[in-house]
């Protein structure tokens, strides 16, 4: 009895162990070639359990996520003026056969990106030859991506290998050249702002002249009703003494000597040295203005 318990123990851990050497798992984001002697004889796409014959098959899983492909350092290219540019850019691709994949590249990783760079740079190398640097910056730069994605993309599928997007990131002048242009916009933006300057000054010239010439007229304007209204207020006024002259002349003469007096002792410090019989103290010494003939 115990010897068949422990037959069946024994049978139950080999069945495991067989089991176990023949189940293999294919997680969602991989993709899994089975080999037998060293032939691709399946293919696993979709997520699950599977089995093999142990010892005679063998399994290898490739990644079947969107992986990226970025340049290490920027790459010169030529413009159709003969122009270099640095060019950084990246690419999104992912394995869309991996029978095809493991076929031309062996499943090598480093290989198919050696290869996929190889495509995109000489895609790159003849897109920019046709165009100028401002297409190339600005112009064109998304017809060119959708030309370097197409063409990359035809080329991997050689290898097993579907091209999903290609990015310029950056498009800039090389180093040693970088300097000459950015002082040569520097220069440009200076004569720019040195026009406006120059123009803003000859306007606020023009401007002040002619606010100075309106102030001169204006001046000129009010001086001139200015005096007219004086020469008008004299002759009225002229026009008044004549008036009261002709009616009593000694009442005028009267007059005209305090408006004198007033003048002449405006002041308490006003002084006057004149002889005591002066026709000026006429009307002080009598009330007729007789005293002094």
């Amino acid at each position: 009895m115990k010897t068949n318990f422990g037959n069946i123990l024994v049978g139950a851990i080999a069945v495991l162990i067989l089991l176990s050497l023949s189940a293999f798992v294919v997680d969602q984001r991989q993709t899994a070639i089975v080999f037998q002697l060293g032939e691709v004889v399946g293919v696993k796409t979709a997520p699950g359990l599977y089995f093999k014959i142990p010892l005679v098959q063998n399994v290898r899983y490739f990644d079947s996520r969107i992986l990226t492909m970025d340049s290490v350092e920027p790459e010169r290219f030529i413009t159709a003026e003969k122009k270099n540019v640095m060019v950084d850019s990246y690419v999104k691709w992912r394995i869309a056969d991996v029978k095809q994949y493991y076929i031309s590249v062996g499943g090598d990783e480093m290989r198919a990106r050696t290869r996929l760079m190889q495509t995109v740079n000489a895609s790159m190398r003849e897109e920019f030859g046709k165009r100028t640097i401002h297409e190339v910056v600005s112009g064109e730069r998304e017809k060119i991506m959708q030309v370097l994605r197409e063409k990359a993309d035809i080329d991997a599928r050689k290898i097993g290998v579907e091209v999903l997007d290609v990015r310029l990131k950056r498009v800039d002048f090389p180093h040693e050249i970088s300097d000459s242009v950015y002082r040569r916009m520097d220069a440009e933006r200076k004569r720019v702002a040195n026009e406006l300057r120059a123009t803003g000054n000859a306007e606020s010239e023009k401007i002040r002249a002619d606010a100075d010439r309106q102030r001169e007229v204006i001046l000129a304007d009010a001086y001139r009703d200015a005096q007219k209204i004086k020469g008008d207020g004299d002759a009225k006024a002229t026009a008044i003494y004549s008036a009261a002259f002709g009616r009593n002349s000694e009442f005028y003469s009267f007059y005209r000597s305090l408006e004198a007096y007033k003048q002449t002792f405006n002041n308490k410090g006003d002084v006057m040295v004149l002889d005591p019989s002066s026709a000026f103290f006429k009307y002080l010494k009598s009330s007729s203005g007789k005293a002094g003939k």
